[in-house]
């Protein structure tokens, strides 16, 4: 079938549209990076190869492959070629701490991991602990070299048939310490989101952000369903996106607000031919509207911010360019999405007033793996029975169905698009001996949107420095997560119930944010 007839379907998964694009398009380029390319009829190949690889080492229906390492071809191969192989990814962060990316590895039960050489050496620590066949990208000593361990050219993998609930991918909700959440999500979730049709064959997307993050995925894997083009970066820099968005002629691009926020900041930004841009989006962290208006003033083609959860659920979306007057909100639920507001006792709120957002549509996970008791506190069942996912944030719409973020009920700080749970640091500096208590939380940051700083009281027998403490903690955290700032006082504030009123720290640390 063509593609444009697997599109018609109820249900495609993204193996057999890249299939489709392999037979009727085969030259046409798939994956670029750096000087190198991969065209689709290359890829289709290669993903056999994976896939067969895959089977024989007993992962196929049921199994699980893990992806720890930087962004690479061979790296989107191996999750494709998972994908072939009727097994779910987990795609794990390589700034997780070693303890971290052990525990997460254990509880999806990978029995392959795909890695490079520097997270081998991540790993080391935790070596005895991991008992699933590596398998190196990079043709480092991190695992057997993938060209040896692939499957002999023109083998092909036993077929798999895929429903919509089978597993598409086990997303950890963010690298803290102890084990995060496995989001589990299906393939129904990944084809609702591939028909939301935004791309075409013509596209040339620029994947500037981790393809470990449900971010990145939510414009990479519907770039190659349509058959268009995905460009990969390694690793973000201004300069270098600009560069390459010019020199690919780049469509689209998913970019998390730092980065719009260093790139719009470039003193030669206006030097660069952007004008091949169609559609830039946005996710993961709030996204001011004052850059917001600079984008839309000085970047051609239109902008889209999304606002939703890993787990999905609902999801707003806002069309600034269409809506230049809602930049401060995230936009409206997008058709097929039910978003409602709740009280603290699961009701729903009259309207006009501030509630909770929960969700409900097609893109929903199927759980938290091996967590149901999470699951369940995770969801709200409406009135009639329905399931939705909560989001843990307040909103309120407004008149006209925009949606405007109040707060976040948790206290989950968001730096760089990654979420940090500031209950994680402060189990870290509980860890240190002098610490009777602290308290940690987000501060505005130019770099990074928001930082996470820690208030400490110190134990009355003890004496300690900040910058100890600081350097304390950071040794023990993943990179996305250290501590900007660390202050000592004598106490934290509380309600009359003993709750830390966090607020109170945030504004005593100034509007001025952190370094």
């Amino acid at each position: 079938m063509s593609p444009e007839d697997l599109f018609n379907l109820d249900f495609c998964t993204l193996d057999a549209l890249i299939a489709a694009h392999g037979a009727t398009q085969p030259r046409h380029t798939a994956l670029a990076q750096n000087d190198e390319g991969l065209d689709y009829g290359g890829l289709n190949a290669r993903l056999d190869r994976i896939a067969a690889a895959l089977q024989r080492d007993g992962v196929g229906k049921g199994g699980v492959a893990a992806i720890c390492a930087t962004t690479s071809i061979a790296y989107a191969t191996a999750f494709l070629g998972t994908l072939r192989a009727g097994a779910a990814v987990a795609p794990l962060a390589p700034s997780s701490t070693p303890e971290s990316l052990a525990d997460m590895l254990a509880d999806c039960g990978a029995g392959i991991v795909f890695l490079d050489a520097g997270v081998a050496q991540l790993l080391a620590p935790v070596a005895d602990r991991i008992t699933a066949r590596r398998v190196s990208l990079d043709g480092s000593p991190a695992g057997q070299p993938l060209e040896d361990w692939l499957a002999p050219a023109g083998r092909l993998p036993t077929p798999v048939e895929i429903g919509p609930g089978d597993p598409f991918n086990i997303i950890y909700s963010s690298g803290t310490t102890g084990t995060p959440k496995g989001i589990v999500q299906p393939h129904g979730m990944r084809w609702s989101q591939f028909r939301r049709v935004v791309f075409d064959r013509d596209s040339v997307t620029l994947v500037s952000t981790p393809l470990y993050s449900n971010t990145t995925l939510v414009s990479f894997l519907p770039t190659l369903a349509v058959g268009g083009t995905a460009v990969l970066m390694a690793k973000f820099d201004a300069a270098a996106f600009l560069a390459l968005a010019a020199r690919h002629r780049a469509t689209h691009a998913m970019l998390v607000p730092v980065q719009y926020r260093r790139i719009m900041a470039r003193p030669d930004f206006d030097t660069y031919d952007l004008s091949s841009f169609r559609l830039k989006f946005s996710t993961s962290a709030p996204f001011a509207a004052e850059l917001k208006a600079d984008v839309l003033k000085r970047w051609p083609g239109g902008l889209v911010e999304y606002y939703g959860m890993t787990e999905g659920g609902g999801t707003c979306m806002l069309l600034a360019h269409e809506y230049p007057g809602k930049l401060h909100t995230v936009g409206r639920p997008v058709p097929g999405h039910d978003i409602r507001l709740i009280d603290d006792e699961g009701r729903e709120v009259p309207p006009g007033e501030a509630g909770e957002v929960v969700g409900r549509s097609a893109a929903m996970m199927a759980g938290y793996h091996n967590q149901p008791d999470k699951t369940r506190a995770a969801e709200w069942l409406s009135p009639e029975g329905f399931r939705y996912i909560r989001t843990g944030d307040v909103g309120r719409f407004d008149a006209d169905g925009f949606l405007t973020l109040l707060d976040r009920k948790k206290d989950m700080i968001i730096s760089g698009g990654f979420n940090i749970y500031p209950s994680d640091l402060e189990a870290e500096l509980a860890a240190h001996p002098a610490v009777l208590e602290s308290a940690v939380l987000g501060v505005p940051s130019e770099a990074w949107g928001e930082t996470p700083v820690a208030y400490v009281v110190v134990r009355p027998e003890a004496t300690v420095e900040a910058e100890a403490l600081k350097a304390f903690a950071n040794a023990r955290l993943g990179k996305t997560q250290r501590l900007a700032d660390v202050l000592i006082v004598d106490s934290l504030p509380r309600s009359a119930i003993g709750k830390i009123l966090k607020r109170e720290l945030r504004e005593a640390y100034g509007a001025g944010g952190a370094r």
